[in-house]
C-alpha cells in the first residue's frame, strides 16, 4: 500500500527523469527513452525506475549504459528536486517491457482461429 507521500514523490522524480532523458536523448537520434514507472520504498531511500525504450533492440544495452551512470542521473535528479526533497533516493533502473508482453498477447489473439 502506497502511502499519499510516497505516490507524489514518485510523480515528481518520474517527471524530472523523464526531463533529463528527453534531454539525453536529444543528442542521439531515433532512440527514446520514456519513465513509465517509479516505485519509492516505504523510508523514501530507494527508487525502482522502470524505463520503456524504443527501440526494443536497444534497450539491453541503454539500460546499461544508464545503469552504469546510475551516479550522474542521481545527482542531476537532485539538482532539479533540491528544493521539494531533502535527500534524494537511490535509484534502480529497470526495463518495462510491458509494451511487448501486450503485443504479443494481441498478437496471439490475433492468430486464434474463428
Amino acid at each position: 500500500m502506497e502511502t499519499t507521500r510516497q505516490a507524489k514523490i514518485s510523480r515528481l522524480i518520474q517527471k524530472e527523469l523523464s526531463e533529463i532523458f528527453r534531454l539525453q536523448t536529444a543528442k542521439t537520434h531515433g532512440v527514446l527513452v520514456s519513465v513509465s514507472a517509479v516505485r519509492v520504498s516505504p523510508d523514501l531511500s530507494i527508487a525502482k525506475v522502470y524505463l520503456s525504450i524504443f527501440p526494443p533492440e536497444k534497450s539491453k544495452e541503454l539500460l546499461e549504459s544508464i545503469s552504469a551512470g546510475a551516479k550522474t542521473v542521481r545527482y542531476e535528479l537532485a539538482q532539479r528536486v533540491r528544493f521539494q526533497l531533502r535527500k534524494c533516493p537511490e535509484l534502480a533502473f529497470y526495463l518495462d517491457d510491458s509494451l511487448d508482453y501486450i503485443e504479443n498477447i494481441d498478437k496471439l489473439l490475433g492468430k486464434q482461429p474463428e
